[in-house]
């Protein structure tokens, strides 16, 4: 059954995704130029010192070596993988990390930033291919052609929700753009776990449905 909302054609919120790690990568090289840091913290491996992202997670890392939501929103800010140097959304950093964060501290390990690195710099290829003023934003009908590039069918009562919910001042932004793209894939993945009989409806016991929908 096809599910009405799943987005099966964009790019997935996290996974392998290697190969588009590397526009991203070079100007974290770049930028952190130098840092040869190679010692893990409490235990944790030691990484190449050829390896950029390393450099780059290991400065901003606190001492604990994991990044929370506040030094991600740096991490990302100082990028400037939002296409303005204004400060990424700290709710979407939040919202990345929980959907990363197997073990439930809270924060994100060497291997778990790679991933989400990853994952952004497919995010940001996918965004500019639909910000076709280069304004740094997407319209309401551009984000809306975003959505069916992702195999999302949605009808226009949910359209108009998630335009008024994601954007500001009639434009979505990169980290919004982002935010509504995770969550609806996570969304729908709970809900495709619970349909296991592919009908296109589950019920949900409150407390269940609080569980599945409360870190997303």
């Amino acid at each position: 059954m096809a599910y009405p909302g799943y987005g099966g054609g964009g790019p997935p919120p996290f996974g392998n995704l290697g190969h588009q790690m590397h526009m991203m990568g070079q100007a974290v090289g770049q930028a952190m130029a130098g840092m040869t840091t190679t010692t893990g913290y409490f235990g944790q491996p030691q990484y190449a010192a050829g390896d950029p992202l390393w450099g780059y997670f290991s400065a901003i890392a606190g001492q604990d070596g994991e990044i929370d939501a506040e030094e991600l929103q740096r991490c990302l800010t100082q990028a400037g993988i939002h296409g303005t140097y204004t400060p990424f959304s700290l709710e979407t950093c939040r919202i990345m990390i929980a959907l990363l964060d197997i073990d439930h501290t809270g924060k994100m390990g060497f291997n778990e930033f790679k991933e989400l690195w990853g994952a952004l710099s497919a995010w940001k290829q996918h965004f500019c291919t639909f910000d076709q003023d280069r304004s740094g934003t997407v319209e309401p009908h551009e984000f809306s052609q975003a959505l069916m590039a992702m195999g999302y069918r949605i009808n226009h009562q949910t359209l108009s929700a998630l335009i008024k919910r994601y954007s500001k001042n009639g434009r979505i932004y990169f980290d919004d753009y982002v935010a509504c793209a995770v969550k609806l894939r996570a969304l729908t993945d709970v809900f495709r776990r619970r349909d296991s009989m592919q009908q296109g409806f589950v019920n949900f016991m409150y407390d269940d449905f609080l569980q599945c929908t409360i870190s997303i």
